[in-house]
């Protein structure tokens, strides 16, 4: 027999690695979209899917059997009227996880992961545009104050050199 075989630990003890769990499956339910780790997007994706196949009844029996699980009023509603509600006639995969590419600070694989029918809002998707454009400014204003202490660096050098 295998007992307690988990899949993933994330280096954590069994309290603090379901509290993670819930943490995330409560994040991408409210939000519909979160950025996390390639690793705790799969892991998660195992959890979100039993969570929305179990709340396709709308019965009592799913809502508690939900609360035992994500103990959040909130969160087991929307679950249970909202997204089971949108995922009716399909069978599975109502999440999807995109790759994001590696985190600046210590290297590791981002991802979003994200129901599938999620949309970005217009207002935010304008928003992020902006956010890109003024990132790609401000990226060639340092570029150019670096360049520019740069070739000072090399005119003192180089006057210091001649005399």
């Amino acid at each position: 027999m295998r007992h307690k075989v988990v899949k993933h630990s994330f280096g954590r003890k069994t309290g603090p690695r379901k509290a993670l769990i819930r943490g995330l499956v409560e994040a991408l339910v409210e939000n519909g979209r979160i950025k996390t780790t390639v690793v705790k997007a799969k892991e998660l994706r195992r959890h979100v899917e039993r969570a929305v196949t179990s709340g396709k009844p709308g019965t009592v029996h799913a809502r508690r059997i939900l609360l035992a699980k994500y103990p959040n009023k909130n969160t087991v509603a929307k679950l249970v009227d909202d997204i089971s509600v949108r995922f009716k006639d399909r069978p599975g995969g109502y999440t999807r996880i995109i790759k994001l590419g590696p985190r600046p600070g210590d290297m590791a694989d981002m991802a979003y992961i994200e129901f599938v029918d999620y949309e970005i809002p217009e207002n935010r998707a304008e928003l992020i545009e902006d956010m890109e454009s003024k990132k790609a400014e401000v990226h060639a204003k340092k570029h150019k104050a670096h360049r520019k202490s740069v070739r000072k660096m090399q005119n003192e050098s180089r006057r210091i050199n001649r005399a």
